[in-house]
Order: structure tokens, then C-alpha cells, then sequence
């Protein structure tokens, strides 16, 4: 009996060794079958706040190791490189690092995601002002009919989906709304320069003065920020906004305002030039420049109601997402709020707006609109949404076009008629 039990234990403890083994050989082959090593070209048309960028990923995985090169080029032809680091990859989630270095400091953006044999879907968190979700395509190989291998480039396109609340809230401009006319009262643009305590030297700005500015008459100012690629010219040199306006007070349409075009790149050299995304962390320095420096000198030079149901601030793009973030930021200092095209830097619907109730007490108007060919416009239709969900009154303007000039001066001409009324 006693031969026969333990002859049973051994027969036992030998097929549970043996189905361990085939479970464990099975369990590591599925797991190896589904792990796909990443090692190669990867490519993403990306849209932001200075147009489109072409993304090439050059990857390398060693195991769990990832290292590689990412090559970057604008629309308007600029290259730059730079070396990926603190590559991991653990199973199909994939996690690296990518560091933009300038002179004057460096900019980091994390990347988390999975991948599959073909495409990577990764969240970029680029410094501490923006985040954003791309897809990477892996670039392939087809052979040719003559043996060869000709590269197939696999493009990122933007995926743009509409719902019913995205239209058009107001008809668009007429027809030479941004012409000069003759014959007509124009306010007169300057540019002036102030002593920026926060940034620490001597800055300019450019300030439009309605027609018959006078100083015996107190006048409500709108703040009109620029984009990541611009300057306090960039609005005057593109967007025409003395002519836009110079033409709706011929035709008795504004309540007379004075604008202020700041720069929005709060350091030292405040150009737009060279790397400008590594300038992003100076636009979110601007906040402390624009309520300590710009608005007093402001109020301190010309005849202005000194109230915030007189200040209104917007801007396009990286100036639009500022709009939002300092104005829904400062609603004891701005009552008036417009978004054009936000660009990524601004802050989450939550964060924005954490108090519903009272953000829709004291705001007297927030403006949200973007182009229906913008890649940036899921950001706007968040902040749409969650403001709709809260019952948070806005204006959601989807107008027509891409990122750029043709949309944000339709904007400026249909915001423009709301303000101080």
C-alpha cells in the first residue's frame, strides 16, 4: 500500500512539474509573440501653435533599452535634432524623453504610450504648460517588382471630428471688413516702451487709440495677445487690427476702446526667433508681467476706466490659450475673455474654470472659437463641453479655415463688436 501511495505522489509531482513547465513555456512564447521591438523609422505630422511639424523618430530597442534620434522640421523648412533619452520599454507600453536645449534653458517633454507592429499612440507632455496625444506610423518597407525596397512614408493626419454644437454662432465678416477705406475717422498705433519690473529691462508694446481719442474721456482697454511665433508686431503686421476696427467705428458698430498689443514673451530677449518653443515657458511668465507692469503703465499713460468690468484680454493661439488661463485666472481683474485657435498651453477645463457658479457670475463674456481645419480644436471643443456641462454661459465660434490669420481676424472682428456693451 505504502509502495503504491508514494509510486501515486511521484506520478503526481511529475505531471504537475511537467504541466508547469508547458505552462510556463507557453505563457513566455505568447507573451514573446505579442512583444514587438520598435526599432525603426516613425514618423508624425504634428499641428501647433507655429503650424505643422514633421516628426521622425529614429528607434533603437536593446531589450528593455530604448535610445534613438528625433528629427524635427517646420513647414517653413527648419530643421533640428535631438537625442532621445531615458528610453524603457516593458512589454507594448514604450516610455522616452525628448530635451530641447538653447542657450538660455531646456525644455523637456515626457512620452508615455503603447504600440503595436505598426503605430504608437503616446501622450506628450511637453514642459508643465501643455499636454497633447499623437499617433506614430511606422515607416515600411514595400519591395519594388525589380527586388528592391522603396521606403512607404506613413503619415500623421490630424483626425478633426465635428459634433452638432460646432458652427458658426455669427455669419462672417463682410467682404473688405480688413481694408483700408478712405474717407473715414482712424485711431492712430504706436509703440511704446515700459519698464518691465518681472522681466527686468525696458520692453515694447504696441497701443491702438480709437478715432478722437481724448484725454478728457475714460475708455475701456482690450488686451490682444500674439502667438508663440510672434512679437507685439505680429498682430498689426498680419491681423490689420486698426484697420478692422478703424472700419467698424465708421460704421458705429464698437463702443470706443484703446488695445493694447503686448509682447507676450516675458525674458530678457523677448524675439521671436531662433527655437521659439523653447521660449514656451517665458509665455507663461507673461501673466506676472502683464498684471504687475503692462496693465499699470498702461493706466498710467493713457485715460482708461480703471475696472475690471473695463479690461478684457485675448489672443490667438499660444496668446489665446494665455487669454484663457490669466483671464479665467483673474476674474477680479478681467471680466471680458476670448480664446482664438488655443494652442496646448492652456490649462484644463477643470483647472480653468474650478468654480463654476462663481466664474459664471462675475464673467461679463468668454469667447471660444477656432477654424474647422485646426488641428488644435479638440482643445476648444473640451472646454466648450465642460463649460456647457456646468452651466458656465460662453460663446462657442467655430469659423472657417485652418490655423491662421483668416480665422483670427474674422474673430477679432466679430468679438470686438460684443465688448463693454
Amino acid at each position: 500500500m505504502y509502495t503504491k501511495t508514494k509510486n501515486l505522489k511521484c506520478l503526481l509531482k511529475t505531471s504537475c512539474s511537467i504541466l508547469l513547465l508547458l505552462f510556463l513555456t507557453t505563457g513566455f512564447n505568447t507573451v514573446s509573440a505579442q512583444t514587438v521591438n520598435v526599432t525603426g523609422t516613425w514618423k508624425a505630422n504634428i499641428e501647433t501653435p507655429i503650424g505643422l511639424i514633421k516628426y521622425t523618430f529614429l528607434l533603437k530597442q536593446d531589450g528593455e533599452k530604448l535610445t534613438g534620434k528625433i528629427n524635427r522640421e517646420t513647414d517653413q523648412g527648419v530643421k533640428s535634432d535631438v537625442e532621445l533619452t531615458e528610453g524603457k520599454i516593458l512589454g507594448n507600453s514604450i516610455a522616452f524623453v525628448e530635451i530641447y536645449k538653447t542657450p538660455d534653458n531646456d525644455i523637456r517633454i515626457d512620452h508615455k504610450g503603447t504600440f503595436t507592429a505598426d503605430e504608437m499612440n503616446l501622450v506628450r507632455q511637453v514642459g508643465d504648460f501643455a499636454t497633447e496625444n499623437v499617433v506614430l506610423k511606422k515607416e515600411k518597407e514595400a519591395a519594388s517588382q525589380d527586388g528592391g525596397a522603396a521606403p512607404r512614408l506613413a503619415r500623421q493626419a490630424q483626425t478633426i471630428v465635428l459634433g452638432a454644437d460646432d458652427k458658426a454662432a455669427f455669419p462672417p465678416a463682410p467682404e473688405g471688413f480688413d481694408k483700408k477705406r478712405d474717407g473715414i475717422a482712424t485711431g492712430k498705433i504706436e509703440m511704446v516702451e515700459y519698464d518691465s519690473k518681472s522681466v527686468g529691462n525696458k520692453r515694447k508694446m504696441m497701443v491702438y487709440t480709437p478715432p478722437g481719442y481724448s484725454p478728457n474721456k475714460k475708455y475701456p482697454v482690450l488686451y490682444l495677445l500674439h502667438g508663440i511665433g510672434g512679437d507685439e508686431t505680429e498682430w498689426y503686421k498680419q491681423g490689420a487690427p486698426d484697420v478692422i476696427l478703424d472700419n467698424l467705428y465708421a460704421d458705429k458698430k464698437l463702443v470706443p476702446m484703446i488695445v493694447v498689443l503686448p509682447n507676450g514673451r516675458a525674458q530678457l530677449n523677448d524675439r521671436a526667433e531662433g527655437n521659439v518653443y523653447a521660449t514656451a515657458p517665458a509665455f507663461e511668465s507673461f501673466e506676472k508681467d502683464l498684471l504687475n507692469d503692462v496693465i499699470p503703465f498702461i493706466e498710467s499713460k493713457y485715460s482708461v476706466k480703471m475696472s475690471r468690468e473695463n479690461r478684457a484680454v485675448a489672443g490667438l493661439s499660444m496668446g489665446g490659450g494665455q487669454s484663457l488661463n490669466f483671464g479665467l485666472g483673474n476674474l477680479n481683474t478681467f471680466a471680458w475673455i476670448g480664446g482664438f485657435s488655443s494652442a496646448p498651453n492652456q490649462k484644463a477645463p477643470e483647472v480653468l474654470v474650478p468654480n463654476p457658479g462663481e466664474t459664471a457670475q462675475k464673467l461679463k463674456l468668454l469667447w471660444i472659437s477656432c477654424g474647422d481645419q485646426d488641428g488644435l480644436i479638440s482643445f476648444s471643443q473640451k472646454l466648450h463641453a465642460y463649460l456647457k456641462e456646468n452651466k458656465v454661459p460662453h460663446i462657442w465660434h467655430m469659423d472657417s479655415g485652418k490655423h491662421e490669420f483668416k480665422v483670427w481676424k474674422n474673430d477679432l472682428y466679430l468679438f470686438s463688436q460684443l465688448l463693454f456693451k
